[in-house]
Formats: structure tokens, C-alpha cells, sequence
């Protein structure tokens, strides 16, 4: 089969209809425009789907090990710009699913084995989110070593304090800013919180 047959076949709704689709409706339907984002957790959440679908016989060891070369492949062709995202496959996990195909065959087709399209998005999307909590956390951190330091460099530095809306007491300015220190440590302590909600594996759920 040749990559323009298979783009065909993989096209969600466009290949039900025997006239060609317009490219104003292939553009409000798409979603790979800004669901791209999501390849990493797609590509790691597959590669886990191919793991336990060979773990449980339903797949061989050679379909794993072709899948494992294809989403390496597919990773580093992301990684260096040369991946071409089509609009005519809708969404992030269609494209990887057919560059995936090309590369290794009927490997990558019995790759969706015992997953639902919806396990896979909503299992790519919880992926994502507990990635860019992660990230967020670290920058939190960041965020309050680096008023640690300046508060430590202002402790002799006063300022007039304020208390709805009024002057109150003088303060050191290095104390003031420790008040927000601690109100970013309430907020990792909801990310955390957050976290604990997102990780959860949704797959047969």
C-alpha cells in the first residue's frame, strides 16, 4: 500500500464521503494544529500499549521490536523538525500512527490492539498534564530559591507596609518577600494535589 492509500484509509471522517472534503472543513475539524503538543505522551503511552500487548502473547516480540524502531525514528524526525504534520490525518495521534505504518508495516496497525481511540486520548492527555505539572513544580522551586536569595540580600532594606490598603508598620523587605515564598508553596502544594488527580491510567476504564 502506498503512503497516499494509507493517508486515505486513515483519514477519520473525510474517507467516508465520495467527494473530496474542503479545506475549510479539513481545518475546523482538524486538531494536529495545536494537539501536536501531545506526541511525546502519545508515542510514550503507545510504546507502554505495545509493552503489555506483547507481555500478554497478543503481539510478538519482533512486532515490539519494530514498533520500538518506528517511534524512534518517529521521535527523532519530531526532534529535528523533519516531521511533516498533515492536516488531512486531523489529529497528532493519526499522524504518528501513519508515518508509523510506513515505517514498519502491519506492526504498526496491530499497535491499537485492546486501546480505543478514546483510551489513547485521554491517556496521552493525562500523560501530558502530569509533564507540564512536573515542569511547572520545578519553575515554582526556582521561582522561590531565587527570592530566597534576593530576600537574604535585602534583610536591612525597609519599607512601609501595607494593611488594607492603608500604611502600617515598617518592614524588612527581605521579610516581604518571604510572604511570597509561602504563597508559592501553597501553590505546589496544589499542583501536587493536582497531580495526584491527573495520575491515574485510564485505559479500560
Amino acid at each position: 500500500m502506498s503512503q497516499n492509500q494509507f493517508d486515505k484509509k486513515s483519514q477519520a471522517w473525510s474517507a467516508l464521503f465520495s467527494e473530496p472534503m474542503s479545506d475549510l472543513v479539513k481545518r475546523y475539524t482538524s486538531s494536529v494544529l495545536f494537539d501536536k503538543r501531545l506526541w511525546q505522551a502519545d508515542i510514550t503511552g503507545s510504546l507502554a500499549h505495545a509493552d503489555m500487548l506483547s507481555a500478554q502473547g497478543i503481539i510478538s516480540a519482533r512486532d515490539l521490536a519494530d514498533i520500538t524502531r518506528g517511534m524512534a525514528q518517529i521521535t527523532t524526525e519530531i526532534e529535528s523538525g523533519a516531521f511533516e504534520w498533515k492536516l488531512d490525518l486531523e489529529d497528532v495521534h493519526l499522524n504518528i500512527e501513519a508515518r508509523l505504518t510506513q515505517l514498519v508495516g502491519d506492526a504498526g496497525k496491530r499497535l491499537h490492539t485492546g486501546r480505543s481511540r478514546n483510551d489513547q486520548v485521554a491517556t496521552d492527555v493525562r500523560l501530558w498534564l502530569r509533564g507540564e505539572i512536573d515542569l511547572i513544580s520545578a519553575l515554582l522551586v526556582d521561582l522561590q530559591q531565587s527570592l530566597l536569595a534576593v530576600a537574604d540580600q535585602h534583610v536591612e532594606v525597609i519599607l512601609p507596609g501595607f494593611t488594607h490598603l492603608q500604611v502600617a508598620q515598617p518592614v524588612s523587605f527581605g521579610h516581604h518577600l518571604l510572604a511570597y515564598v509561602e504563597m508559592f508553596s501553597r501553590d505546589a502544594e496544589r499542583m501536587a494535589d493536582v497531580r495526584r488527580r491527573v495520575n491515574r491510567l485510564p485505559l479500560g476504564a
